[in-house]
């Protein structure tokens, strides 16, 4: 009896094993779309900077984001998207394969749309204007930083993604958008824009003169594009031939764009000091620092507005901190967070917030803003075509160039 029952246990927990041994495999094994959803997790979960992921249990919130987009790549996308969502933060974010081409080609220096940088507000969750792109529909209709859009086409703009808005904006030159601004506590207003090509070139330079006959080399950037360092250096090159003694960088209304673009041409003022400290999840601080590649040491005044952000404030912090420029204007918009771009298989992608940056007296100015050396306020600007610059704040640049000059310094000296 006592070995009838051992034989009957073994059998049971052959049996158990068996079953548990086909099992297993079935019920791990993943569709395509739920692995495109855990390869989306595992990239925040090695490169988010919040090691909290939003003070949540973040394995949890992948297995629901698996169960939920197991169906069709429309579910996997929205289950990814819902999983950011999570970690509220608005600048990590899924973006579907025409969403993630679309950025890379505005990044690359082209864009087609109608100018705008946006962004959605930290705390009421609206779409906000960052800056309007210089020569760009928006900015001849008068549309102006920290402008709300409360609608794309008749949409309401909070029932739809940040990426979501910006693709609805984009489309074929000549073709027309409509927008619902709202400025402050004004009525909303309807702006109907024509999309264009917006300039792939983003340097506008021009030489002139101050009261005194000093010639001044005028430089405005208007994002950070790949081609952005090249076209500073050259417009520098071009300005110096010209005799410029002098010079005023704009960076008004210049929403950022690429990080190592903003370090690249910090290091064409700069010849030495740092530029930038990047601190990661683990509190880790890395840092960029010139290289001796300054191509001048002329006296330098940089122009800043609400509509300067991001990498736009990685370029004015690091020239003030070293005392290489004074910055004149209004405090900037404080974007202190750094993003990176990454891929995924079926050619959608990630924008993941990596790190925080301070600046090289270590300010950490996110949702803070510079406050420049010379405080300057001015109407917002519309820039025209043929790029003549006649206001308060850069005549108070010119001025602070040629009564204080503010020569180059040797950085932390």
């Amino acid at each position: 009896m006592r070995k009838r029952s051992f034989w009957i246990g073994l059998l049971l927990i052959f049996q158990i094993i068996l079953t548990f041994s086909w099992w297993t495999p079935t019920a791990i094994a993943l569709t395509q779309e739920q692995t495109l959803i855990a390869q989306a997790w595992r990239i925040v979960n090695s490169a988010y900077v919040d090691k909290t992921f939003n003070h949540q249990n973040w394995w949890a919130v992948r297995e629901k984001a698996i169960i939920a987009g197991a169906g069709n790549r429309e579910e996997a996308y929205a289950a990814i998207g819902k999983m950011l969502a999570t970690l509220d933060d608005p600048f990590t974010r899924f973006l579907t394969p025409e969403q993630y081409r679309s950025l890379q080609v505005t990044t690359s220096g082209e864009l087609s749309g109608v100018g705008l940088q946006i962004a959605l507000d930290g705390e009421t969750r609206e779409l906000e204007v960052v800056a309007p792109l210089a020569d760009s529909p928006a900015a001849a209709a008068g549309i102006q930083t920290h402008d709300r859009i409360v609608m794309i086409n008749g949409v309401p703009t909070k029932t739809i993604t940040l990426d979501e808005a910006a693709a609805r904006m984009r489309g074929t030159a000549g073709t027309e958008v409509t927008l619902t601004i709202q400025r402050q506590e004004e009525t909303p207003r309807e702006i109907k824009l024509v999309r264009s090509h917006i300039a792939l070139n983003p340097v506008y330079a021009k030489i002139s003169s101050d009261p005194q006959g000093v010639p001044i080399g005028y430089i405005r950037l208007s994002q950070f594009s790949a081609n952005a360092t090249t076209e500073v250096a050259h417009a520098i090159e071009r300005l110096q031939q010209q005799g410029a003694q002098a010079y005023i960088l704009d960076l008004r209304n210049n929403p950022g764009g690429l990080l190592q673009a903003g370090i690249e041409i910090a290091r064409l003022f700069l010849d030495k000091g740092t530029i930038v400290y990047t601190v990661n999840r683990q509190g880790v601080i890395g840092n960029f620092d010139a290289t001796g590649s300054a191509l001048t040491d002329a006296p330098l005044a940089v122009l800043v507005n609400q509509g300067t952000a991001s990498a736009s404030e990685i370029l004015a912090g690091a020239l003030q901190d070293n005392g290489r420029a004074q910055l004149v204007g209004e405090k900037t918009f404080g974007k202190g967070l750094i993003q990176s771009l990454f891929d995924l298989p079926d050619g959608s992608g990630l924008a993941v917030t990596v790190a925080k940056y301070e600046t090289p007296n270590h300010r950490d100015i996110h949702k803070l803003g510079i406050t420049p050396d010379k405080v300057v306020s001015l109407e917002p600007l519309t820039f025209n075509k043929d790029g003549k610059i006649s206001d308060l704040q850069y005549q108070a640049a010119v001025e602070l160039l040629t009564s204080k000059p503010v020569l180059a310094a040797d950085p932390k000296s």
